[in-house]
């Protein structure tokens, strides 16, 4: 009888072990997570081996003056700037919490801690995060063990599965896009008409670079918008009608509320089937393609 309660309640703790894993939200290895208040997507890094998140943070500025002893700063605001993965940068303030000393294979350091509220958009987590100069680093968000202890877990193997079609949103036009995935183009392309230059070079499209352009896009609904952003750069585009120079801009693409930043190329698609399409630097580390899934 003893024996039958014993592994009756066994069976019970690993049901509900279980049951909360199954609550749990599984995230991979690389993840396009936000800071609260700095506007900024960042290409985060999920680390199980850091015990707390980290924040790429330049020109660290003690409000009130800074005491040499760092812990004597605790409970004073810290101005700082975060730059993201794209080079967008964001001037925050944050109150010092706690310092942390770290050990590396660079030897020990003390960083300043703030809370910040870190994750994806619509699910933020108020977390301590250490500041640091992640400049020569890959990913300027670590994401550590405090973070992922509010209920996730890590498949380092996990992409997303996309099929050859997928609804898509580009956040800067709040437009749905009915959109073609294609592993064989490099870049991703938007319907773009009226382009509009700020003091446009109609000579020489490699001088404009840099400048504001406004142009007009429209979906497969027929719904259109206008989109003023900066030309990043051209890309020489070779196809099966010869060759062509294409402008560059940079806007948030992906699954609605899902969306990071990307190089797009502007082109008019008007006698395309599709206004957007979807290439590779939009694919690679996030995604995998299952043609079977056309509709």
């Amino acid at each position: 009888m003893f024996k039958k309660v014993v592994i009756s309640a066994v069976l019970c703790v690993l049901s509900l072990s279980v049951f909360a894993n199954s609550q749990a939200i599984v995230v991979s290895q690389i993840e396009t997570m936000t800071v609260a208040n700095s506007g900024l997507m960042f290409k985060a890094r999920i680390d199980t081996g850091a015990g707390n998140t980290s924040l790429h943070a330049v020109d660290l500025e003690v409000i009130g003056g800074e005491s040499v002893n760092m812990k004597q700063n605790i409970g004073k605001t810290i101005a700082f700037t975060t730059v993201n993965e794209q080079g967008d940068k964001q001037r925050m303030q944050a109150e010092i919490v706690s310092t942390s000393t770290v050990r590396n294979s660079q030897g020990r350091e003390t960083r300043y801690m703030v809370k910040l509220d870190v994750g994806f958009p619509d699910s933020l987590h108020n977390v301590y995060v250490n500041l640091r100069d992640r400049s020569h680093m890959n990913y300027k968000l670590l994401i550590g063990r405090n973070f992922l202890k509010k209920g996730y877990l890590v498949d380092v193997s996990r992409k997303k599965i996309i099929g050859p079609v997928a609804e898509l949103s580009i956040k800067q036009t709040g437009l749905l896009f009915n959109t073609r995935i294609d592993t064989g183009a490099v870049e991703n392309s938007l319907h773009a008409v009226n382009m509009r230059i700020d003091d446009e070079d109609l000579n020489d499209k490699t001088n404009n670079v840099g400048k504001m352009i406004t142009f007009t896009t429209e979906n497969d609904k027929g719904e259109t918008v206008d989109v003023r952003t900066k030309i990043r750069g051209t890309s020489f585009i070779r196809n099966a009608q010869g060759t062509e120079v294409r402008y560059m801009v940079r806007l948030s693409v992906g699954e609605p509320r899902k969306e990071y930043l990307v190089d797009v190329n502007l082109k008019d698609r008007t006698k395309m089937g599709y206004k957007l399409l979807i290439g590779r630097n939009w694919l690679q580390g996030h995604y995998v393609v299952d043609v079977s899934q056309e509709h």
